[in-house]
């Protein structure tokens, strides 16, 4: 009878098969782990880059400005000197007489008065500056405007304005009269740099009604030009005292005129800080 072979198992050749295919199996496996694993680092790697990029890459800043070779001081701005002359002085032109400035003398006479060659109602005397730029105002007005102007009054002495101021009180009263009328002494008249102007026809001449004639209107609107103020406006009257007289023009220079009125500024009082004049003190 012959043996049965032993049954032990697989054979030799089964068994390499099996161990190199686990061996192939093995090392797959490890190439993947491995490919695995870098892939992870790379992502995790361009991760923290992107960070550390981010972290590190500075804020935008403003370029420095460039420092100046050379420091260059601002431009000085010319302002109006309000005190190149006097306003106390009555042989100033910018002399400011209201009723709480009496001149000083009180008798105070121009030095310098000559004659004024315009029409006139009273042959009229100014001082020498006033005269001329009164003489350029008139011609101005007839080459302009085709207009005829006249001198209804212009310096007044201490005496004269005495009896003006006197006439007044006898046909008005004290108080119409301060309204109206300058007592001597504080008269604006007397320093030769005041005229009362008016149309040659005469019309409305010495009244309010002169403001709206033609030659009214055209002196209010041109003579600062020339130099001259108008002196007592009709909305100022609690500031200078006295009512609105639209004929009565003063002379103050083209300098301080052209700074009034771009100014805006329409009475001497206030353009040179000084009180409100509605009363004598």
């Amino acid at each position: 009878m012959s043996e049965t072979p032993e049954l032990s198992g697989p054979s030799r050749r089964v068994r390499r098969n099996r161990a190199i295919a686990a061996g192939l199996g093995l090392a797959v496996l490890g190439v993947a782990v491995t490919a695995g694993g870098m892939a992870i680092g790379s992502h995790t790697g361009r991760a923290a880059m992107a960070s550390v990029a981010q972290t590190s890459t500075p804020s935008p800043t403003a370029a420095p400005r460039p420092t100046p070779a050379q420091v260059v001081a601002p431009a000085a701005v010319p302002t109006f000197d309000k005190k190149a002359r006097s306003i106390d002085d009555p042989t100033s032109i910018w002399v400011v007489s209201d009723k709480l400035r009496p001149l000083n003398p009180v008798d105070f006479v121009p030095p310098d008065l000559v004659d004024v060659p315009v029409p006139h109602t009273w042959a009229p005397q100014l001082r020498k500056e006033a005269s001329d730029a009164v003489v350029a105002l008139f011609a101005a007005a007839t080459s302009e405007a085709g207009l005829t102007l006249a001198s209804n009054s212009a310096y007044r002495s201490f005496d004269s304005q005495t009896s003006v101021y006197n006439d007044d009180v006898a046909a008005n009263g004290r108080d119409a009269a301060d309204s109206l009328t300058a007592r001597p002494g504080f008269s604006e008249h007397q320093t030769g740099l005041a005229i009362d102007i008016g149309a040659d026809s005469g019309d409305c001449s010495l009244s309010a009604c002169f403001a709206s004639t033609a030659e009214g209107t055209w002196l209010a609107a041109n003579a600062w030009r020339f130099g001259f103020l108008l002196r007592y406006p009709a909305d100022k009257v609690p500031v200078t005292g006295f009512e609105f007289e639209p004929w009565h023009y003063r002379y103050i220079g083209t300098d301080l005129a052209k700074e009034m009125h771009d100014k805006g500024v329409t009475t001497l009082e206030e353009f040179f800080g000084l009180p409100a004049a509605p009363n004598y003190g």
